[in-house]
Order: structure tokens, then sequence, then C-alpha cells
């Protein structure tokens, strides 16, 4: 049977949980939220399915996968698409493949209380939700299963999510090749606390007094596609918008993340997507509105396929693998110093003290963050 001993070993993807038959598994959370395997020992039968089907190991399993990653810049030919997009808006063109097939979408959303769940989308109204980035570890519940029936159904699936969680239903699949399955992957450099997140919401909604309406965790809006980071994180509220800046920083990461196995280019998916960081001196001129421009990476021959199905709604230029390679590409992001300082504050002392303490508080932060803010207005 699968036991956790260390947090680092598991990533959460849920293919135990969705692997088991005597339903002996449950998915517990830690105190910032991230949830390991539980096995009730009266269910359990020693099958030992769960250990086999575990994916985070770096003799995960990569079929089809291409010698070599084709490399693209991306821009979608519609420039409403890319300015409510969080780069270039090729995962839109991708997913309305699908869905104008009579196919489904799963991403990641919200809950009615902004948590981040993954959802499935029938419509484009529905698949919009996943447009942008959602930092935090996405809820999978029995997600796997859904997209199964779906298949099982004979339905075209685009299933889109970080790199474990795409190794985990490819896990849980096994052998057992699907021709309507296609999986996207992003270019992750980490998920954040879903605790964290939650109480960060409610300090928000008690300090302004008003209920959150809508989440942008990386809003063009302010600075352009060149300019985000963590302070153009927005919340909007009824009639006005909250801007603040705490949320994600590395110390607040799942353990799994800095020894991430997925953070090189034999991916797990048909298809990589992320921002195209660099593009000035590999594409120059591709993205000269700065409204932003994705690196397309296409692992196997079926995400050549379904890439070159959507070419008419893009554009598109091929690049060189070496000229793309942003850092999370090559290696996991490094622990930070703070991580384990950090986890042991919050479980202590709880989120207004380590808002204080690790976060956007205090008249070094606010000098810092208004010369940042100068030279990026500046462009220096």
């Amino acid at each position: 049977m699968i036991q956790i001993k260390n947090p680092s070993s598991c990533s959460g993807c849920t293919a135990c949980l969705a692997i088991c038959a005597h339903q002996a598994i449950s998915m517990r959370p830690d105190a910032l939220g991230f949830k390991y395997p539980e096995v009730d020992m009266e269910r359990c039968v020693n099958c030992g399915l769960c250990e086999k089907v575990c994916p985070f190991y770096d003799t995960y399993v990569t079929p089809n996968i291409l010698e070599e990653p084709l490399a693209f810049a991306s821009r979608h030919k519609n420039i409403n698409e890319i300015r409510t997009s969080r780069s270039g808006a090729t995962f839109i063109a991708l997913s309305d493949k699908i869905l104008d097939a009579g196919g489904v979408v799963y991403g990641a959303g919200f809950s009615d209380r902004f948590e981040v769940i993954h959802k499935r989308a029938a419509t484009k109204e529905e698949r919009d939700e996943f447009k942008g980035s959602k930092y935090v570890q996405s809820e999978l519940a029995t997600t796997f299963h859904a997209v199964k029936k779906d298949l099982q159904n004979g339905l075209k699936v685009l299933f889109s999510g970080t790199p474990c969680q795409i190794a985990g239903l490819k896990a849980f699949f096994g052998k057992q090749q699907h021709e309507n399955l296609y999986l996207v992957d992003i270019i992750c450099h980490g998920v954040a606390s879903p605790s964290v997140w939650k109480d960060y919401l409610h300090f928000i909604e008690r300090k302004e007094k008003d209920k959150i309406i809508s989440v942008n965790f990386r809003d063009k809006n302010i600075f352009g596609w060149s300019g985000l980071h963590k302070e153009s994180f927005r919340l909007q509220r009824k009639g006005l918008r909250t801007y603040d800046y705490i949320f994600y920083n590395p110390y607040m990461l799942r353990h799994s993340c800095n020894v991430c196995v997925f953070a090189n280019t034999c991916r797990p998916s048909d298809i990589t997507l992320g921002d195209f960081w660099g593009w000035e001196k590999v594409v120059p001129g591709f993205n000269a509105d700065d409204a932003g421009v994705s690196l397309v990476l296409c692992n196997t021959q079926k995400g050549v396929e379904l890439f070159k199905s959507v070419l008419l709604q893009l554009h598109v230029i091929p690049v060189k693998l070496e000229d793309c390679l942003q850092f999370n590409l090559q290696a996991p992001t490094p622990i930070d110093s703070n991580r384990v300082a950090f986890e042991e504050d919050y479980k202590q002392y709880g989120f207004g003290y380590v808002r204080k303490k690790y976060g956007d508080v205090g008249v070094k932060y606010q000098i810092k963050r208004a010369i940042r803010l100068v030279k990026r207005i500046l462009k220096i």
C-alpha cells in the first residue's frame, strides 16, 4: 500500500486514489492544504496498485514521445482572445478544435468561493473559465474517472493541467492508449498552498468588508504581458477593484515542486504550453504590441497533428528548442530558504502572522515595490 513518508515524494496527482477499486484511499490535506493519500486499512486488500501507479519518479513512462520536442512561437489571430488569455491564446485554438468536434475540455477553474478546482467544459463559454494562470494547486477529486467516462462514451477529450497531473492521468490509464485523449501541460513553476489562498481571500473580504466577485492572478491590463508578475494580481469586488501583492511566493510551494521530475523537455503530454519569455531575441517583432505570445512544444506526433489542425487560427513561427529553454524546462524551482520556517509559522501562528513576516506589510517592502513600479512605467 502507498505510504508517503517524505512529502517531497508525492505531487498529489490522485492517480492512486483513482486506481483503487475498493475506495480505500482518500486525499487528506496537510497544514498548507496540500493533499496526500491516506489508506483505510479496513478496506485495503494489499493489491499494490496504488504503489505501482505512482508516476512521480524519474522513470515515468513517456510512450510515443518525439526524440526532441518541436518548438514554436504562437499567437492567436483574434486579438481579443489574446487579451483575455494568459499568453498567446494558443490553448483557445486547441480547445476550440476539440469543442467544435463535440468533445469536452478539462482545465483549472474556480469554485463559487474561488477555490481552484478542475472542471469539465462542454461549451466555449464554460471553457473560457480556464483562461489565465491559477497558481494554487487545483482540486482534482474524481476528475480522472470523469475523463474515463467521457472516453468510454466516444467523446474527444482535451485534458489540461500541470505535468504531474498529466502524468497521473496517463498512469491511471496505464498501457491503454486512447486515440481521443489529448494531453496539454503547462510550463509549471510550482503550485502554491490552497489553505493560504483561502485565508488570503478571507483576509481581503474582512479588510474591505465586501465580497470578492472575480480573480485574475496575472492581469495584463496594468503593465502589459511583459510586466506580468505578482504585482499584477487582481481581485475584483462589487464595482471596485482591489490590487494586492503578497500571495504568490516560492516559500509556499508544495514540497514536490522543488524536486519535480517533469521540469525538463521530456514531457508527459502531447503539447506543452507556456509564456515565451525572451521572444524578442528569437522572433523580433512577433509580440510588438506586448499582448502576449505562447511557447508551444509538440512532444508527440499526436500533438503535432493537433497543432497542425489549428494553424489557420494562429500566427506561428518555428524556433529552435535551445533558444527557448527557460529555467523550468531545465530544472525545478529551488527550495526557498524560508520554506520550512514559513510552514511552521503558519501552523503555529496563522495567516495574519505570516503575512506580516513574509508578505507585503512594512515600509521597506513598499519602498521596494514603488521602485519596481517606477522602473516598469519608465521601462528602465
